[in-house]
């Protein structure tokens, strides 16, 4: 018979062969499927996030086509951002200058002055007793809602107001534009994120194809008698390996369908899922023609090729005899090759890291697949060689460990998904922790001298009482700026800082202070200051930092100025230093306007007192930003592949506990006649729970001891490669193992009621 006449009978015992291969064919495709659903998962993202940003730019008027004289097709728009509790609201006010205005992708029009199109999810929140304190800070009608060609997800927080008081008198807040999506080209990724973006992927990768080829041998020991069958009625050996691929084939195809099935599924939620501050619509998982058909393609090769590969070893003889061919122990030289050909891969890149262009990806992937298909081959061999030494002990393990003795390759493959997720979990802890001080910087703001800063242009006191009589609020310190010059004509400029004496104690060392007073800093960069600032020479203030000063007001610095020590203010700015004015000394000129900060500090036991000193600013001016300080600063381009990270360790960890469930089920079903013969001699519940606990607890702790080896290895290589040194959290990896390990204890305590049914006397009869 030809190969395809093999395969085709084969596949017609997996569809025909009763109950029991239906059952293996089954319990084949859900373990498949699931593998196949996360892969066109993963292998979405990528377009998916794409989409995303594609949207994102189609909105973006960072940049935006900026003009200066009014038109047909001119639009004004502010920015009205705010943020309400951690979450980010983007906010635009739209003022139309003509009929042909610029309009953002998701709306139909500009919303009339006092109306606004908000997103579903603002929509909702301002609907609900959570967003009250919000409804205060945003009070428009909503008048619509924004289409999803406008949102970066479901879950965003965004709205376009119409305002017919927009004026470019009001700063940078405001712009006069004539389209959107003109977006700044963008920075190459450096060499450090491609190799983390790199690395990502082949660490959650890997774990999906070890699971794929697990799930075609579900129910081996089943199929092989009944393959003996066919060999009493006159097969050879080949042709009844061939029918065996025939059989996961079959498999293989109705894994395709569930998995296509699994991922639509998952897709339709995808909308409910938030990580990390992500979310998606469901369209945006495409995972493309190219990449299904790779997948289509691939995984019934691979059932095929993994099945030949291991009935290789196995003979199978008529009268239902099998076999292990040749009793041997497993060899162990050419499964320590594969890790070492990959660290030979690898470690030529040591010392690469960002100045010496882009790693080889190419060499990369194939140097960190090596590494972690290195688990998989040295797994089975540890395991037997680790059983092989063990006896004695209570009754149930030593069921367990004839148990393993014997099956060590099943044990082992039962946990090579989890030794490499978690082999390659630590190895990106490691890599992560490594660059993370690379793309997290030290703010060097104080928060206990401040929370929020309020940047504003008001002159007087009206926002700085306000912020005063704000629940939740002891302290508000205005700063206001001006800059100053020794000429009228456009020259070298400084600095100029007003504040009360407690202010201006934010920003230099004042040896004493009181209202009338004068100072000029030291030790800040700017140049100017000692050429401009000298007791007695007459100065000009202006509302101007650059270009033609305006609005300029004669003054002379008092000849008693005294020189102090600058300050890092609270925002954890040292700044350039200037001259320091308190009230009493400054010009009484009403047309000198200057720029004001207030540094606001909250009682951290009072109730959403940073909601309310953003309600008090936005009743002010809603374009003006309140800005939360923090310690340290997170480059944008780094939180996002940390994002992209947590979701695919989300999917994989997901997979991870399906499968294994999937694979605890099918050895129980395969052992259950056995099962039930030891209950029916008297063995106790107890004893054969525990059998199969620790069935599964000593191929996990050999299989999680190796992939803590193997992931501190790839850990150490990579840090090596960027230029790093080698430190390891301990704690981080004890995590890793301990979820691996806690997976497993999970999968194993749900498999008891199924084991339980099993032991009962029905589980004796057989067709």
């Amino acid at each position: 018979m030809s190969w395809t006449q093999d395969l085709t009978m084969g596949m017609k015992f997996a569809v025909g062969g009763g109950r029991e291969g239906w059952t293996r064919t089954l319990l084949t495709a859900v373990g498949v499927g699931l593998g196949v659903a996360l892969l066109l998962v993963t292998t979405a993202i990528p377009g998916a996030l794409a989409a995303r940003d594609a949207r994102k730019d189609n909105r973006n008027d960072f940049g935006a086509a900026m003009v200066d004289k009014r038109g047909n097709d001119t639009l004004l728009l502010g920015m009205s951002d705010t943020t309400y509790r951690g979450k980010d609201v983007r906010g635009r006010l739209m003022k139309p200058e003509g009929p042909q205005a610029p309009v953002p992708a998701g709306i139909p029009a500009a919303p009339k002055a006092g109306e606004m199109l908000a997103s579903p999810a603002l929509k909702a929140l301002l609907g609900s007793s959570d967003g009250k304190l919000l409804r205060e800070r945003i009070p428009y009608r909503i008048a619509g809602t924004i289409g999803d060609a406008g949102l970066t997800g479901p879950h965003e927080l965004a709205y376009y107001a119409g305002s017919d008081r927009l004026d470019l008198s009001d700063g940078g807040t405001v712009r006069r534009i004539n389209a959107f999506s003109d977006v700044p080209p963008q920075p190459a990724m450096d060499p450090v994120l491609s190799l983390l973006v790199v690395i990502i992927f082949v660490v959650l990768l890997m774990p999906v194809g070890v699971f794929i080829a697990a799930a075609v041998r579900f129910g081996s020991d089943s199929r092989d008698r009944r393959l003996a069958a066919l060999r009493l009625i006159g097969t050879d050996s080949r042709m009844t390996r061939r029918i065996a691929a025939g059989e996961s084939f079959a498999g293989s195809l109705f894994g395709l369908f569930l998995g296509a099935v699994f991922f639509l599924v998952a897709r339709s939620f995808a909308g409910d899922i938030d990580v990390a501050g992500i979310n998606l619509f469901p369209a945006d998982l495409n995972p493309g023609i190219g990449l299904a058909v790779l997948v289509a393609a691939s995984v019934p090769a691979s059932a095929v090729g993994v099945t030949l590969l291991t009935l290789r070893g196995v003979v199978i003889e008529p009268l239902g005899v099998v076999r292990t061919s040749v009793p041997r122990r497993r060899r162990v030289w050419w499964r320590v090759l594969l890790p070492v050909a990959g660290l030979a891969l690898l470690l030529p890149m040591t010392g690469t890291g960002r100045t010496h262009g882009n790693f080889n990806n190419a060499q990369v992937i194939s140097g960190t697949v090596l590494l972690l298909i290195g688990v998989t081959a040295l797994l089975p061999w540890l395991v037997e060689a680790v059983v092989n030494r063990l006896s004695g002990g209570p009754t149930s393990w030593q069921l367990a460990i004839r148990r393993l003795q014997l099956t060590s390759g099943n044990a082992a493959r039962l946990v090579n998904g989890i030794a490499v997720a978690v082999a390659g979990a630590i190895a990106l802890q490691m890599l992560f922790a490594g660059v993370d001080s690379d793309y997290s910087k030290e703010t060097g703001a104080d928060l206990t001298r401040a929370q929020l800063v309020v940047t504003n242009d008001d002159s007087g006191t009206r926002i700085t009482d306000a912020l005063r009589r704000t629940p939740g609020v002891t302290k508000a310190l205005p700063v206001s700026r001006a800059s100053v010059s020794a000429t009228k004509s456009a020259g070298d400029i400084s600095e100029v800082l007003s504040g009360d004496c407690t202010a201006l104690r934010e920003i230099a060392t004042l040896p004493s202070c009181r209202d009338g007073d004068t100072f000029v800093t030291t030790g800040g960069w700017d140049a100017n200051l000692p050429k401009i600032a000298k007791p007695g020479r007459h100065l000009f203030l202006s509302s101007s930092f650059g270009g033609q000063a305006r609005h300029q007001v004669p003054w002379t610095l008092p000849a008693g100025t005294r020189s102090v020590s600058l300050r890092t203010d609270p925002a954890g700015s040292s700044g350039g230093g200037g001259v320091l004015i308190t009230p009493g000394a400054l010009p009484p000129a009403k047309d000198l306007s200057m720029l004001r900060t207030v540094y606001v500090t909250v009682d951290p036991a009072a109730t959403d007192a940073t909601e309310l000193v953003r309600n008090t600013v936005a009743r002010y001016n809603p374009m003006i930003e309140t800005v939360a300080l923090h310690e340290a600063r997170e480059d944008s381009r780094f939180t996002g592949v940390r994002k992209g990270l947590y979701m695919g360790a989300a999917a994989v960890l997901l997979l991870i506990g399906a499968s294994l469930l999937v694979s605890v089920l099918e050895q129980l079903r395969d052992r259950r006649r056995l099962l039930a013969a030891l209950a029916a001699f008297g063995t106790r519940r107890s004893t054969m729970s525990w059998s199969v606990l620790w069935q599964t607890a000593v191929p996990v702790a050999l299989g999680l001891v190796l992939a803590a080896a193997v992931g501190l290895g790839l850990g150490t290589v990579l840090l090596r490669m960027v230029g790093h040194t080698v430190t390891v959290d301990w704690s981080a990896v004890t995590a890793l193992t301990g979820i691996g390990a806690g997976v497993v204890v999970l999968v194993t305590a749900i498999s008891m009621p199924p084991l339980w049914r099993l032991m009962r006397p029905e589980g004796l009869r057989t067709e």
